[in-house]
């Protein structure tokens, strides 16, 4: 399978949004809700102080224009209010906050997700030391702010791309497209090993975030999320800039695990819904990857071991779950630059480069084991193993 991976280029959220604005706009809106005395507690057990989004919390928090009311009052005279009562009617629903509509929500996303996956993609080249033109091939995923033509035509005209670049757009990966897509581009240069892949992920997951919404799942999505964009270059043959060889890749899906995560479009938006046996069936995926790693070196199971494990999990409770059910011989502390990825937030399918670029930037020894994996609404899983070149 061998695919050479150059380091990646990262860009976070430029607009810090803390813990501390988030709960105090929750407790705000919703001072009655069944949570509400426990709110404190459940923002410290993210672990999450500070996160990035590409738009500022008030952009999430503001009303919306409440459309036009002119055919209401119209239908007010016709229906034999004086115009005096009418008008006094429409005054009082322009005074009630409206949610933003799904346009007023997605439509500032979608442009700045175009801008940061644009700067990122410069940024994987640079590191990779090649030029627009030289790219073959591109691979983008965005969930969150679904649009047509996607984030691969608007690359392909922002930076711009060769009339003959293949384009290929992955919008509903999520949380996966980390891992899937460093996996798919491995199988298009092992067809063609002078072909030059280009990834990119750009999400603005705070879209998700959803003033009106009073459930303690609206209440934890609220506080996860983070908004980034990352981009990185893989080729079939070794660069002086290549830092990882991936050698193989693990697929697994979970039948019957369809609903546990889910993005909804609603009149005021996109919301991400959560079932509370979503970890449950995460981890069940774990078990499944450490089976696949036992397989693949079970003529060799006392010694080998990766050195690190850059894992998107989606949450705490799975990272503990991981250190659990590791091997005992296996040494501790795998999990660190996943651990410290999450504590600046859930960046979703861009959270395994964030974690790639964490530990090189820590340094790495040649010769090193990696082993990368991400899970993802479906439920599915995908995991890759490789060597720190």
């Amino acid at each position: 399978m061998a695919a050479y991976l150059c380091a990646p280029a990262v860009i976070h959220g430029e607009h810090s949004v803390e813990t501390r604005e988030i709960v105090e706009e929750v407790r705000g809106r919703h001072p009655h809700a069944p949570w509400a005395p426990r709110i404190d507690g459940i923002a410290a057990s993210t672990g999450i102080e500070s996160r990035g989004w590409m738009l500022p919390l008030e952009a999430a928090v503001a009303p919306g224009g409440g459309g036009d009311l002119g055919a209401a009052r119209e239908a007010l005279v016709r229906d034999g209010f004086t115009e005096q009562d009418a008008n006094r009617a429409i005054a009082a629903l322009k005074a009630v906050p409206a949610s933003q509509t799904v346009q007023e929500r997605t439509a500032p996303a979608w442009e700045a997700v175009q801008a940061y996956g644009e700067r990122a993609a410069r940024g994987a080249l640079q590191i990779a030391g090649l030029d627009v033109a030289d790219v073959d091939c591109l691979i983008t995923s965005n969930s969150t702010t679904p649009a047509l033509p996607g984030l691969d035509v608007a690359l392909a005209n922002r930076l711009p791309l060769r009339g003959d670049t293949m384009l290929l757009p992955a919008t509903q990966w999520a949380c996966v497209a980390g891992t899937r897509s460093l996996a798919l581009a491995a199988d298009l240069v092992a067809a063609d090993p002078d072909r030059v892949v280009l990834v990119v992920i750009s999400e603005a997951l705070s879209t998700t975030y959803q003033p009106a919404d009073d459930t303690l799942e609206s209440l934890i999505v609220r506080l996860l999320f983070a908004d980034t964009a990352v981009a990185a270059v893989v080729t079939g043959r070794p660069r002086p800039e290549s830092v990882l060889r991936l050698d193989a890749a693990w697929h697994h899906t979970l039948p019957g695990t369809r609903d546990l995560h889910r993005l909804e479009t609603r009149a005021d938006g996109t919301h991400f819904v959560m079932d509370r046996r979503g970890p449950r069936a995460v981890q069940e995926t774990v078990t499944a990857m450490w089976e696949w790693l036992r397989v693949r070196y079970e003529d060799d199971p006392s010694s080998w071991h990766p050195d690190v494990l850059l894992a998107h999990p989606g949450g705490t409770r799975v990272l503990e779950y991981m250190e659990q059910t590791m091997p005992d011989e296996w040494p501790s502390g795998l999990l660190a630059y996943s651990r410290d990825s999450y504590t600046s937030g859930n960046r979703g399918g861009a959270a395994v480069f964030d974690i790639l670029r964490r530990a090189h930037d820590a340094g790495q020894k040649a010769g090193s084991r990696a082993v990368l994996y991400a899970a993802a609404p479906g439920l599915t899983a995908t995991a890759l193993e490789g060597e720190w070149l």
